[in-house]
């Protein structure tokens, strides 16, 4: 196992875990668990997000006096998830639940425990066919790329990656781990390869006007002539540094940053581009499994979320409503 594994795995986990008498009960036990979170799991967002399930729920069988792996039985895991669903959202509730199955799968398979108290117990139903992520309409979008001041490398950095967003339908954790060598020359167009959820790969051709935002951030960068350099690296006082990626945190600060610069009144975040991209594909006659396949979901139920073009109906229906 890589030492920064280790590093990212400790770092995800909760100190409630780490010292919790049910899943370090034994050396077996504490070390099938940590592995649990280090080669069953890969994606950092989803290894934080299921230690922080795993720490709430050991926290709470602490309080009731449950201290050993086998005590616990389908009844607790319920009543943890009741009290949970008084608390939290529905959709936390099941991730909660499904980081517990699977964590009391990976014991199971271990021979820590004989059983796996969390699949009789069934979560609250949540049927969404809307997404909440904020949409922006064409006109907002272009309001915002042409607010940014692109006589400066952030302007043009900045530029480049809110339109790589919206035009590719990439999310935010595809767009920052993209490289130089990512953005390529094919058909005399300029393409992408975006490593995407899964481990899946994407390469999709780039809209002209992104393929210029890139060409220009690019030029002025000087960043061609580091092919293994991160497409869209944080900059020190406007200037290149030590090549490094630009985080998420600094990515969600920097659009709204730009946001308020332009005068935006939609609250907006990194996944509204996507949702913008994709809204916008479809109003243009675009069809749903080429805007699945350019988003890289497994199904186009999941796209669909993302499809506001029924917003419009409505707002043209309250129109009607007049005094």
């Amino acid at each position: 196992m890589s030492k920064s594994l280790v590093v990212t795995a400790q770092a995800s986990s909760s100190p409630v875990l780490a010292r919790s008498t049910l899943f370090a009960a034994d050396p077996a036990t504490a070390k099938r668990v940590f592995e649990f979170f280090t080669a069953n799991i890969h994606n950092p967002n989803t290894r934080r997000a299921y230690a922080k399930a795993t720490a709430l729920f050991a926290a709470w069988c602490e309080n009731y006096a449950i201290g050993q792996l086998r005590e616990v039985q389908p009844i607790h895991i319920a009543a943890y998830i009741e009290q949970l669903g008084k608390k939290t959202s529905k959709p936390t509730v099941k991730q909660h639940l499904a980081a517990l199955r699977m964590l009391f799968d990976w014991l199971v398979v271990g021979q820590i425990i004989s059983g796996n108290p969390a699949h009789a117990v069934r979560g609250p139903k949540h049927s969404v066919k809307k997404g909440k992520t904020s949409v922006l309409a064409p006109e907002e979008m272009r309001q915002l790329l042409d607010s940014i001041d692109t006589t400066t490398l952030l302007g043009l950095r900045d530029r480049a990656l809110i339109a790589l967003m919206g035009f590719s339908f990439a999310r935010v954790g595809a767009a920052i781990t993209l490289k130089v060598e990512d953005y390529y020359i094919q058909k005399r167009r300029g393409w992408l390869r975006l490593q995407e959820k899964g481990g899946k790969q994407t390469e999709i051709p780039c809209n002209h006007n992104l393929e210029q935002y890139l060409d220009e951030w690019l030029s002025a960068s000087g960043l061609t002539q580091h092919p293994s350099a991160p497409l869209f690296p944080s900059l020190r006082h406007g200037r290149l540094g030590k090549l490094n990626a630009l985080s998420q945190p600094n990515v969600h600060v920097m659009i709204q940053r730009r946001a308020l610069a332009a005068g935006l009144r939609t609250k907006i975040s990194a996944h509204s581009f996507r949702a913008t991209g994709i809204t916008t594909y479809l109003q243009n006659g675009g069809k749903l499994e080429i805007a699945q396949r350019m988003a890289g979901h497994e199904s186009a139920r999941t796209t669909g979320l993302y499809d506001r073009r029924d917003d419009t109906v409505a707002l043209d229906e309250v129109e009607r409503i007049l005094f």
